[in-house]
C-alpha cells in the first residue's frame, strides 16, 4: 500500500506513543551551522512528541540515551568521533538527507553507527522532505497559469542527467530557469509565488537514487500549486508517495520531444485532473531539523540496541 495512503489510516511515525521517561537526544553537529538554535525543554512536543529532549551540549555525552552525528560537518570538517568516551550500549545515529552522489568518507564509519536516519524508506529513522495528510475543507484555489515550465536550479552542471535532459527539452518547450546557475536568482518569498503562475515544473533532482525525492518536489511543485515534471527514482518511488496522477514522470516517455510534445498539447481537462489529489490532501513540509531530530524519539523504542552498520557505505551506496 502507497505511504500516502497509509498516512490516511494510521498515525505518522513521529505521532508515536512517547517512551514513559524522556528521551535525550543530543546531536553532536547541528547541521549547517555552529551555531544550534534554541533549543527549549517542551521543543519537541510542538511536533507531537512528548517525553523528548533534544540538546546540542556536548557535557551530556554521557547521560544521553542516543547521540546523532551529521555526515556533512563529519565531512567536511573532519571532526574526531568521541570513541574514547562513548558509554557502553549508546546508540548512536548516523544522519543525512544528502544523496550518495553527494556523499563522501563513509567507509571511516565501519561499525560505529547503530541506526541511520535519512529519507531513505529502509532506514532506522525515515524522516522524507515531505508527505501528503488528510486535508478537510475545500481545497485552496490553484494560481492562475499564464506560463508553461519552470526550473529553479542552484548548482548547473553539464554532466549530470538533469541537464542532459534540459538541453533535450529546451528545443521543443519553453522553460523559464531560475536560480543562482541562471543568473536569475529567487528570494526565499519569491520562489513559490513565481513558481505557481507556472503549468509544470521540473523537478529534476541532481542525482538519481533510491528514494531520494526532495524540496524540488514537495515545495517546489506541489506546494506551489504545479505539476511536477520528475526526474528521479523510478515512477513506483513516487507512487508510495503520491498518488500516480499527481505527477509526470520522463521515464514514461521514449525522447524528452515526446515529453515536450505531452506537455504542450495538453488540454485544460487532463490538466485538472493532476490536482484531484487536493481535495482530500494537502502537502506537509518536513524541512526542520528539530522535527527531524524528535522524529528519533517515536522510534527509540522500537530500535533493534544491538544493530551495528558494519558496512555503511555498502548501505548506502546501494
Amino acid at each position: 500500500m502507497a505511504l500516502w495512503l497509509l498516512w490516511l489510516l494510521e498515525p505518522a511515525p513521529w505521532g508515536a506513543p512517547a517512551p514513559q521517561t524522556t528521551v535525550t537526544i543530543l546531536i553532536w553537529h547541528w547541521p549547517f551551522t555552529n551555531r544550534p538554535p534554541e533549543l527549549p525543554g517542551d521543543t519537541c512536543s510542538h511536533y507531537g512528541m512528548a517525553g523528548c529532549r533534544l540538546s546540542a551540549n556536548r557535557s551530556l555525552l554521557a547521560s544521553a540515551d542516543a547521540v546523532v552525528f551529521h555526515h556533512r560537518e563529519l565531512q567536511t570538517l573532519k571532526s574526531r568521533l568521541p570513541l574514547d568516551q562513548r558509554p557502553n550500549g549508546q546508540p548512536w545515529v548516523w544522519a543525512s538527507m544528502e544523496s550518495p552522489s553527494n556523499t563522501r568518507g563513509l567507509h571511516h564509519f565501519r561499525g560505529i553507527f547503530n541506526w541511520v536516519l535519512s529519507y531513505r524508506r529502509d532506514s532506522d529513522i525515515f524522516v522524507p522532505y515531505g508527505r501528503l495528510e488528510p486535508y478537510s475543507g475545500p481545497a485552496p484555489p490553484l494560481p492562475t497559469k499564464s506560463k508553461m515550465a519552470a526550473w529553479v536550479v542552484s548548482n548547473f552542471q553539464e554532466r549530470q542527467q538533469r541537464a542532459k535532459l534540459y538541453r533535450q527539452l529546451v528545443p521543443h518547450l519553453r522553460v523559464d530557469v531560475f536560480g543562482r546557475a541562471s543568473g536569475r536568482p529567487l528570494c526565499a518569498n519569491c520562489l513559490l509565488p513565481t513558481v505557481a503562475q507556472y503549468r509544470f515544473y521540473l523537478s529534476f533532482e541532481n542525482s538519481q537514487h533510491r528514494d531520494y525525492i526532495t524540496e524540488k518536489f514537495w515545495r517546489n511543485a506541489l506546494a506551489a500549486g504545479t505539476v511536477p515534471v520528475v526526474l528521479g527514482p523510478p515512477r513506483a518511488t513516487y507512487e508510495a508517495f503520491v498518488p500516480a496522477d499527481a505527477f509526470v514522470h520522463v521515464d514514461d516517455f521514449s525522447s524528452a520531444r515526446e515529453l515536450a510534445g505531452f506537455l504542450v498539447s495538453m488540454n485544460e481537462s487532463s490538466y485538472q485532473r493532476f490536482f484531484a489529489w487536493r481535495d482530500r490532501l494537502r502537502v506537509r513540509l518536513l524541512g526542520d531539523w528539530r522535527e527531524r531530530f524528535c522524529s528519533i524519539c517515536a522510534r527509540y523504542p522500537y530500535l533493534p540496541r544491538s544493530q551495528v552498520y558494519e558496512d555503511l557505505e555498502g548501505w548506502f551506496q546501494a
